[in-house]
Order: structure tokens, then sequence, then C-alpha cells
């Protein structure tokens, strides 16, 4: 009976660059500025399933905010926007030549993603919880978080607030809305909604967001916390990050057949909706509409924010033994930066030399503030944390044998 039949084969996706290619985006299919329009705020979610298959998007190719989405934000309100994106590039640009010169042991960037946290961040009031992963620090320098504490963590020097117990970048500030990030990918998503709902249960007005990349969405994570925050209708966003590439496969893998990462919230009766992750004003909108949602008690949001990881995914990788280095230049959503600069320009509200300006004033701060944090220590030498914080932190009262740990180590 099996003679009937042909031999079976395995389906592996490629991604369709690889070194030594031209990049093609020609199958990616990308919608009119302004063409998706913003359902009511308590829209059922079976209504707007196809916003699971589109892009919103507000800034067209003249740099124009159209459509129902455009307008939440003033000018004033754009400007602050464009150099929390600009420090956070500068910020990334900085730390990656420490990394290389020996500095810290590790970083991330954000290069190309900088709209997506920094957006974001709009949305969301104090007391609102995030739950992000190694790439949305955008959050804490949108939100205020002093640059020089970040900093200090990244070099695991004598004021690294975690005392050198997280892997730089990995931050951590309950003041800040900003859950300690876990390196166990998948974790965080678990954690957005059990924190909501919690919220939900104790009768409190603060939400959730949680934060996921598109190769971590394959984790068994992802589909625990969509059950829970469908079930229990939990006031929670929950963002996937399609940035086309994992460490160095390519989004398709995680993604398997169902063609967005934004329709798997299908299965689970979540709204979900793609939005341009390049496009400063979009993301705010949506976040907004999204963050309205869950605090009106109207369930959770499933977002996937499509963006590009123009850089590699850490000090540690080697991204042109995967993909091609002219890739990201032709990736068709752009900039953020460049899109929102030319959006402020196109509405007589920025320059080139005012761009020219900022660009330089938030290098010299970024610089500045890395003297400080320099000048504790870093990896390198300096002040570095005490070795006494191995032993603290742990227990609420510390048990016997590692008091006996401790003094015999003389600390």
């Amino acid at each position: 009976m099996s003679d009937d039949f042909p031999p079976l084969s395995l389906n592996v996706p490629e991604p369709g660059c690889r070194p030594g290619d031209t990049p093609d985006f020609s199958d990616f299919e990308i919608p009119r500025a302004g063409a998706v329009k913003r359902p009511p705020v308590d829209a059922d979610p079976d209504s707007i399933r196809d916003m699971a298959f589109s892009i919103v998007r507000v800034l067209n190719k003249d740099g124009e905010a159209v459509g129902d989405w455009a307008g939440a934000l003033s000018p004033d309100e754009l400007r602050e926007g464009l150099r929390h994106m600009l420090t956070l590039r500068t910020f990334d640009a900085r730390m990656q030549n420490a990394q290389r010169q020996g500095k810290t042991s590790f970083y991330m960037q954000h290069l190309g993603e900088e709209a997506v946290s920094c957006a974001f961040s709009r949305a969301l009031r104090p007391g609102d919880m995030n739950f992000p992963t190694y790439r949305q620090a955008g959050l804490l320098i949108a939100g205020g978080y002093p640059m020089l504490t970040m900093m200090n963590q990244i070099y695991s020097n004598a004021d690294d607030p975690l005392h050198g117990r997280q892997l730089p970048i990995m931050y951590s500030s309950k003041e800040h809305g900003f859950f300690s990030i876990s390196g166990n990918l998948g974790t965080q998503f678990v954690q957005s909604v059990g924190w909501a709902m919690a919220s939900a249960i104790s009768g409190d007005t603060k939400i959730a967001t949680g934060w996921i990349g598109d190769g971590s969405t394959a984790e068994s994570d992802f589909h625990a916390a969509m059950v829970f925050a469908s079930t229990y209708k939990a006031p929670v966003v929950l963002n996937i990050v399609n940035n086309q590439w994992a460490i160095s496969t390519f989004q398709g893998i995680a993604r398997g057949g169902v063609g967005t990462f934004a329709a798997r919230g299908h299965g689970f009766g979540i709204a979900s909706i793609r939005v341009d992750g390049n496009d400063y004003l979009a993301v705010h909108a949506v976040a907004k509409w999204a963050c309205e949602r869950a605090r009106l008690g109207h369930g959770p949001t499933l977002i996937e924010h499509v963006t590009y990881r123009a850089g590699g995914h850490s000090t540690s990788d080697d991204p042109s033994a995967y993909r091609s280095r002219r890739e990201a230049a032709a990736w068709p959503l752009g900039d953020p930066i460049e899109r929102l600069k030319t959006h402020l320009i196109t509405m007589g509200e920025w320059s080139e030399d005012r761009h020219t300006q900022a660009e330089a004033e938030i290098l010299d701060g970024v610089i500045a503030t890395q003297k400080q944090a320099e000048a504790i220590g870093t990896l390198g030498g300096g002040k570095t944390p005490s070795p006494r914080d191995m032993f603290e932190g742990v227990y609420e009262t510390m048990p016997p044998h590692l008091i006996r740990q401790r003094q015999e180590a003389g600390y």
C-alpha cells in the first residue's frame, strides 16, 4: 500500500535573501497610509479580523499624516518623540562601542526599532507595568529613567542598581513600570498577563503590557499567555515586535503558515492589529487605542509591530553570516527617525539645521553621562559591586549557612 504514495519530504522555510543575494521585498504588501480605518475601542474582535492582515500606517511617502489614526500628538510631543529616538540611537552607538573597547561584556542595539518603544511609552500611565524584552529600552528613555543608571548597569560598576546580578542591558525599575528583563525568552509574556489579572482582581486601574520578539513566539509561554489573556479578558496589551529576524533565523520559521503573527490572536478571540513599527505616529495611535481598550475592560489586544532589526542581534552576533548586508537599506518601511524628521519638516515644525543641532546636543549629553559612569567603573576597572551583595536580597531573613559563608569570606 505504501508504494502508492511518493516519499515524504520536510518543508524548511527559507528567507527571500541570503548573503550575496539582492534584497527583494516585492512580496511585502504595504497598504496606503491612512487606508486602515480606526475601529471603535469596544469593537468585537471578530469584527476587525482583517486588521491582523493589513498594516496601520499614518505617515505617507511625502511625510504627511493621513487617515483616522492621525492627529493624536501635538508638534511639541512629536519633537520630544524625535529627541527620544535620537537619544536611544546615540546611546546605543556609544554603548556598542564601549563593548568593543572591553568596557562591558555585552550589548544589544535597537537600531531601526526606536519608534516601537519610544512611541508606545506615550500611551502608558504612571503605575502601568511593562514586561519587556531586551530591546525596549526606549520605554525607559522616553519615561525619564536616568541614563546614568542605565550605563552603570551596563558597566556593572559600584552604582549598578542590580549589583552586578544581571546581564548588561537587563534593566529593572518598579518605579518606572519596567519589570526585570528575563534571559529566558517568553517568560515575560505570561508574567504580564498574570500581573494584569491581579490588577483586575484587586479592582485597580492599572494595565500591563507584554513584549516578545517574533522568534520567541515559538515558545510555549506565548501560547499560555494568550489562553489566560483571552479567558479572563485581562487588561493587557500584548506586543509582538516582528523585526524580521531572530538570532539567525528569519521570521518565517517562528510564524509558520499562518501568514502574520497578529493572526494568531484569532484562535484565542483576541483583538489583533498589525502596525507599521517604523511610523512613530501609527505606533502611538494603535498603542493608545489598545491601552484605552484594556482600561475600559474590553480585554486584551495583540499588536504586531512590523519593523526591521538593522543591526546585529547582539554584540555576539554577525548578521552578515545569514543575511545580505544590503537588506537593511532596502527595507521598504524606511528609518523611523528619518520619517518623523521629514514629517516635522513638512509641517514646518522642524528643519535640517535644527535636526543637526539636536543631534550634536544629544551626543554631547550622552558622552558627558558616559564619562560619569566610567569614572565610577567599567568591566575593565574602577569601583565594582561588593562581593557582599551576592549574599543579600535572596531571603528576607538570611539563613545560618549563608551567614556563615559570608563571614568565612570576610564580608
